[in-house]
């Protein structure tokens, strides 16, 4: 583990009972219900065998990290400890308990510090994804504003557009007889939506074009990730060729995406009147951050460029494959799911967002694939003051790792829960799923605020397929169950599709 964060340890002294009562009445997380019953310090917690120095890292696998955590928690119970080097994490893993932690953001909880100090010392800008306190709250009115259902519908178009453009490439693939790498195709889809969407710039990668703000990213973002968890900082002392590369690609992403706000902001000099109808969200952003008060600069705006970018790709991309694959698996919901697009939103080129808000099996299969296979099976998070979660003291400072696929695959909580059922999401009063047992937007006020872009762009290129093409197989090379590859997001391996 780094240095830094090695500094994040939770304290491990005993609290003074005073001091300890007072706190717990104040910051206490799903308590144990009689007062009389001891809290558990960290150290008292059932866990794997750490290794000297190193702690669970060598036990973990980087690209698996998620299966192995959960594994661990079918071993050990809904709260246990790891240890990252020398730092121990409190993982939760009762749904009920994440949910409780999740709403306690901004103030009880935050993102782990050291994610902001890498990406800070990379030279990044944090947007509303690493912003904390006031920052946070001013950014966040500012993406509110630009990611609302209201603002979203006035780009429908421009969405259409680029799944009309994934559909003549597949048409293409289907005369062609050629085999379709799903989850890089999706990729596209989702980068051509964003760029358009975010910037009001033309990127047509789907046809073979080349996003060069995407192309700095795909480099930046894993290295935030792996620096995060590195036992040592060694960049800090010595470069090696891919740091030096990395540094480039980070000058290189920056510059561009200054151009992209200094363009956007000559337009609206230009032409005032695009204030009163931003034409693209980082117009709407500016034209947000530019309110009397707004507390939001340029580098913040800079920042949640930099999220959406995040946002519109792997989290969207990720999801809709994931979601076709199972619903191949499943030939009923497959033929409940086209016959419900046939009867809706029959032509893509005549889609409506009323068509779209109307495909409720369709927007079903969405939420029961990200219960399934949620491209964030783990939050990280970080005590800001003294708190309990269940009946575990977690001090300032503490960090708390939030299972998120762990009752939501449990036929305790969810019945028949390893099947696709759609309709169980569909199911009102007596017999409705929890919807806190999966939680792919997150939970409370830091609810991601893209959640009905992402659900929307699903649910166009869904549409856009069902009601165009009979699909042959969506399936790995040898047949296998496509494995799931823990980077910045989960992604499915190998997936191709036949049309």
């Amino acid at each position: 583990m780094s240095q830094t964060f090695n500094t994040l340890r939770a304290r491990r002294g005993t609290l003074a009972l005073s001091l300890l009562q007072e706190a717990v009445m104040q910051n206490t997380i799903n308590a144990p219900a009689s007062a009389n019953t001891a809290l558990r310090h960290l150290r008292d917690l059932p866990g794997p065998r750490p290794w000297p120095l190193a702690g669970n890292l060598p036990q973990l696998r980087a690209l698996r990290i998620h299966q192995d955590v959960e594994a661990w928690s079918k071993r050990y119970g809904p709260l246990f400890k790891i240890t990252f080097g020398r730092t121990p994490l409190l993982v939760v893993a009762d749904h009920q308990l994440v949910n409780a932690v999740l709403r306690d953001r901004p103030d009880g909880f935050r993102r782990p510090s050291i994610s902001a100090i890498i990406s800070e010392e990379m030279g990044g800008r944090p947007g509303v994804f690493l912003a904390e306190g006031a920052a946070w709250r001013d950014q966040r009115r500012m993406v509110m504003a630009a990611l609302a259902p209201h603002a979203v519908k006035a780009y429908f178009p421009s969405l259409v557009t680029v799944a009309l453009r994934l559909q003549q490439r597949w048409q293409q693939a289907a005369r062609d007889g050629s085999s379709i790498d799903l989850a890089e195709d999706l990729k596209r889809y989702s980068v051509d939506i964003i760029a358009g969407l975010a910037f009001g710039s033309t990127v047509n990668t789907i046809d073979g074009g080349e996003d060069v703000i995407q192309r700095h990213m795909d480099v930046v973002l894993p290295a935030v990730a792996q620096r995060s968890i590195a036992l040592f900082p060694y960049w800090r002392y010595l470069k090696l060729p891919r740091d030096r590369a990395l540094d480039r690609h980070l000058l290189a992403l920056n510059h561009a995406i200054d151009e992209l706000i200094a363009a956007a902001r000559a337009r609206l000099t230009a032409d005032p009147a695009r204030r009163e109808r931003p034409s693209n969200l980082l117009e709407a952003m500016i034209c947000a951050a530019d309110e009397g008060g707004s507390g939001v600069t340029d580098a913040a705006v800079a920042g949640n460029v930099t999220t959406m970018l995040l946002a519109g790709e792997d989290t969207t991309s990720n999801t809709l494959a994931w979601m076709l694959y199972l619903l191949q698996r499943n030939p009923a919901a497959m033929q409940k799911a086209r016959d419900e697009v046939l009867r809706v939103a029959p032509d893509p080129r005549g889609f409506t967002i009323e068509q779209m808000d109307a495909l409720d099996y369709l927007d079903a299969c969405a939420q029961e694939a990200m219960r399934l296979k949620p491209v964030a099976p783990f939050i990280p998070l970080e005590a800001l003051r003294d708190s309990v979660v269940g009946d575990v003291q977690v001090p300032k400072g503490g960090l708390v790792w939030c299972v998120m696929r762990n009752d939501s695959v449990s036929d305790t909580h969810v019945p028949n829960a390893a099947a696709f059922d759609p309709e169980r999401w569909l199911v009102r009063g007596d017999g409705a799923i929890d919807k806190h047992v999966s939680m792919p937007f997150g939970a409370g006020v830091r609810t991601c605020p893209g959640r009905y872009l992402a659900l929307l762009e699903i649910k166009i290129a869904a549409a856009m397929l069902l009601s165009s093409f009979s699909i042959q197989s969506i399936d790995t090379l040898d047949g296998a169950e496509p494995e799931e590859l823990m980077a910045f997001t989960m992604s499915p391996i190998g997936l191709r599709m036949r049309l």
